[in-house]
């Protein structure tokens, strides 16, 4: 069982996710704070405990954008303890996936937060923690990937996308209509996109070869046309690509 730790400045935000979380029967224990001072002593107290003590904190359930000490501060404090909690941020803003990747977060889930969603995250910190065995989940859809945007989950065909930029252990899927940020690794994408004719040109993009519009080669540096954007490709993948292209023709 989970014994958990909600941030959040805006009152209503707080008592919903408290609401959400004791609802959850993998967490065991909850508390609130409004603010991340008031959450950054209740965090001590529980380093002090230690991981088996009475005042233990399991995870930190983390809004980014508040007065003074900010969510990503404070996880950033985190990470110089040697036995942190876990971090799960609850924002309404997309922009800050990315740092909280870097920052070693469990997950990123968006306001208005779902129940769904949030039991996701619950998940993950139970995995990470040891606490629950695995729960099963369906098998994903292969000719679609579920997206987050505004707190709504949209499914985006496969065959729309155009390429894939890394972004630390989150990708970003480029399509025609714009671009969604998820939290996959390129490397995973990769492996289970090969069939559907994805290809790594780089150590930072997968594309796929029916959206490559052009191969340009100038002065020995190789790229290609892919949506309207030229992307680099790198001299380890060049020849595999050419290949395929011709392959393909």
């Amino acid at each position: 069982m989970l014994r958990a730790l909600a941030v959040d400045d805006e009152r209503p935000s707080l008592e919903e996710l408290l609401y959400l979380l004791s609802a959850d029967p993998r967490i065991g224990s909850v508390e609130g704070a409004g603010d991340a001072t008031e959450a950054l002593r209740r965090i001590n107290r529980a380093l002090a405990s230690g991981p088996a003590g009475a005042d233990a904190l399991d995870v930190v359930f983390l809004d980014i954008q508040m007065p003074g000490l900010d969510g990503l501060d404070l996880a950033r404090l985190l990470t110089g303890f040697a036995h942190p909690p876990l971090v799960v941020f609850v924002t309404a803003h997309e922009d800050f996936a990315v740092q909280a990747f870097d920052l070693k977060a469990v997950d990123y889930v968006l306001k208005p937060v779902r129940k769904e969603r949030l039991a996701e995250a619950v998940r993950r910190a139970a995995e990470q923690r040891g606490a629950t065995p695995r729960i099963p989940v369906s098998e994903p859809d292969p000719d679609h990937i579920p997206v987050e945007l505004g707190g709504v989950t949209r499914f985006v065909p496969v065959d729309d996308i155009t390429h894939v930029e890394a972004q630390g252990d989150y990708a970003r899927l480029h399509t025609d209509k714009g671009s969604h940020l998820v939290r996959i690794p390129l490397s995973t994408l990769e492996e289970r996109w090969r069939a559907r004719g994805f290809v790594r040109i780089h150590r930072r993009h997968l594309v796929a070869l029916r959206h490559i519009g052009e191969l340009r080669l100038d002065a020995g540096t190789v790229s290609v046309l892919v949506g309207g954007e030229e992307l680099q490709v790198s001299r380890r993948h060049a020849r595999e690509l050419r290949d395929l292209l011709m392959r393909r023709a």
